[in-house]
């Protein structure tokens, strides 16, 4: 397994593209799949903004200055992410908004993904060496375990908080 920080973000993509897309296959079917559906969404992208939020994003932008604007950019979009989770994790499944806010998030990650994997993630390759992101990668590594897996657990309040503030 890989320990470089940008090849474990992308892992993440790449589940959250297969989560997203079961969603999208069971969007007219019953209430408790969906549900089911939305709460590994919820666990993944918790743990994943987490990491992010904790170790990558203040790493970068302590290290490229120059990326500043990125790195507030994705502050901000995972802020939007933490208010629809945050949201959905309070909804029935039932709820006449559910598949529509469960929609709003999932363009949301996409344009998110896209951003960071087209754009911000080249940049970050170039600029650091493998051994700094092997190492950035490690810490994550080492955090996930503890990381939160809900959006109503303390950590990824504080993780939203401190992210509007960052």
């Amino acid at each position: 397994m890989s320990t470089d920080a940008i090849v474990l973000l992308k892992e993440d993509h790449k589940e959250m593209r297969r989560m997203f897309k079961a969603f999208q296959e069971a969007e007219e079917g019953p209430a408790s799949e969906r549900r089911k559906l939305v709460g590994q969404i919820l666990e993944a992208l918790t743990v994943h903004t987490y990491l992010e939020n904790e170790v990558m994003y203040p790493e970068v932008r302590r290290l490229l200055p120059d990326l500043e604007d990125d790195i507030l950019e994705s502050y901000e979009e995972h802020h939007v992410a933490d208010v629809l989770c945050a949201e959905l994790a309070a909804m029935d499944a039932d709820d006449a908004h559910f598949n529509a806010k469960t929609t709003v998030l999932i363009e949301n990650v996409l344009h998110h993904v896209e951003e960071e994997e087209q754009e911000w993630f080249p940049k970050v390759r170039d600029a650091l060496g493998r051994k700094e992101l092997q190492e950035i990668g490690e810490r994550m590594i080492a955090l996930r375990r503890d990381a939160p897996r809900s959006p109503s657990d303390a950590k990824a309040i504080r993780k939203a908080m401190d992210a509007v503030t960052a």
